[in-house]
């Protein structure tokens, strides 16, 4: 008798085109979503407690942190924010010491969230952390909080990650969340790390790899000596390193994170290779002063707008998406700013910088009244930033806001994921976009400034 066996082909996977948040079906749905599934909306930071579940520890002398929030609520963030934590260090009774770390889990899984932090030798922080934080321990929150994150919605989904050291823990948040959704991605990450055993999630990263054909991880070592059967790269960052890597890295959203030092290299690079810088975004693990300013700017805003939440909840309003909440994710398009232990910690905010005051109902703005900059026909009236920015008709409005230094958080730039979105008040614009705005948000308003170009005077809400 003979056995004949036929082999038939594997077909390919089919996806559906681009990468798209599953809040983006909440916000597509109706007017009045139903309640659990507004808990889900990343819109805003909130004051909350979160009791510790799991300790997980890492390679490279890192830990990883499962929390789950103490009132039952799932967590709501974007892939790459990151938290800002009140920690006892020096007992119960005493004042806490602040700090921030990137949520290295993915929202598609809200109900727990972790962080990862790196032990650094003198880390304050770090330290006390590996030490102290067990199962049952409950630390006081902020967040979630930060510009730096994957966008809503985005059609091409191809991506670069550069991570250096512990800098790897807001893209692993990434990284998850495009292997937990549907959808046509191609992702990149090129991890440097300081020695053969201290990648952290390296084994995790390996499987996706092999399990997920839209993800591809590459390793390097930098400048130091190797010894052993390593099979990765040497090297520090170099522009032909990222051309060997991906080839056509000029066409990808490059997402970074690592020291300052690294960071400064890879905007060289990658500008060497073609990389437009509106499609670089960065976060640094070390700063300058400026830099350590903004973020505290940054988490100052965060704490004001979860207080402004938690009132109208007081009074038993529901809050409005068109707010300061909302805003939050439109600022700080630069680059946020971590411990200069080397930690995955940012700076401590003790001594945290008042926010700069903004406009409101109660104490409008006059616009006659700010400065002016720029030179044009039209006039754009920025309350927030208290600025008058001149602009000619044919030219976009995100372009010439930046220019005059007004902050507002953009990914795409192509009028696609949505990030650039803000409140018209008065005036009109001419607005081409590919999906990133919905029917009811212009409507109401809303705006894209990527893909828009000023038609009379304006007052906007930035």
């Amino acid at each position: 008798m003979t056995v004949s066996t036929t082999l038939t082909a594997i077909p390919d996977v089919q996806r559906i085109r681009g990468l798209e948040m599953p809040w983006n079906r909440v916000f597509q749905s109706t007017p009045e979503p139903a309640g659990a599934a507004r808990a889900l909306w990343p819109w805003y930071p909130q004051e909350f407690l979160a009791e510790c579940v799991e300790t997980v520890p890492e390679a490279g002398d890192m830990l990883t942190i499962v929390l789950r929030r103490i009132d039952g609520a799932p967590l709501a963030f974007r892939s790459g924010q990151y938290l800002n934590i009140a920690f006892p260090v020096d007992g119960p009774d005493a004042e806490p010491v602040n700090r921030s770390y990137s949520i290295s889990s993915a929202p598609t899984q809200p109900w727990t969230f972790a962080i990862t932090v790196k032990r650094e030798e003198g880390g304050r922080v770090s330290q006390w952390v590996h030490e102290n934080v067990r199962p049952g321990m409950v630390l006081d929150m902020l967040g979630p909080v930060g510009a730096f994150h994957l966008p809503d919605m985005d059609r091409r989904a191809r991506y670069l990650f550069l991570a250096a050291g512990a800098g790897v823990t807001p893209l692993m948040s990434m990284i998850r969340t495009i292997h937990s959704l549907p959808g046509r991605a191609d992702v990149v990450m090129l991890y440097h790390g300081a020695e053969p055993g201290a990648f952290a999630f390296s084994r995790e990263l390996e499987h996706l790899a092999s399990v997920d054909s839209r993800i591809k991880v590459y390793y390097s070592l930098g400048d130091r000596s190797v010894t052993g059967t390593w099979q990765g790269m040497v090297g520090r960052l170099t522009a032909q390193m990222i051309d060997e890597v991906v080839p056509d890295a000029n066409g990808r959203q490059v997402y970074a994170c690592g020291p300052e030092g690294y960071l400064d290299v890879a905007t060289d690079f990658l500008s060497k290779v073609g990389v437009d810088d509106t499609s670089i975004h960065m976060e640094s693990f070390s700063g300058s002063r400026a830099t350590r300013l903004e973020y505290r700017d940054e988490v100052a805003f965060a704490g004001e707008i979860a207080e402004e939440i938690a009132a109208a909840q007081d009074e038993a309003h529901e809050p409005e998406p068109v707010t300061a909440a909302l805003d939050l994710y439109q600022i700080a398009a630069g680059t946020e700013a971590k411990a200069d232990d080397g930690t995955a910690e940012h700076y401590e905010t003790g001594d945290v910088l008042a926010a700069e005051p903004t406009a409101s109902a109660e104490t409008p703005a006059e616009p006659s009244s700010f400065e002016t900059v720029g030179e044009g026909s039209l006039n754009m009236s920025f309350l927030r930033s208290g600025l008058n920015v001149r602009i000619d008709p044919g030219e976009e409005i995100l372009a010439a806001a930046k220019q005059a230094g007004i902050r507002i958080g953009a990914n795409c730039q192509e009028g696609m994921c949505g990030s650039c979105k803000i409140v018209k008040l008065s005036g009109d614009v001419d607005m081409h976009h590919q999906g990133g705005i919905r029917a009811r948000e212009i409507e109401a308003g809303k705006f894209l400034p990527c893909c828009s170009t000023a038609q009379t005077d304006l007052v906007l809400d930035a």
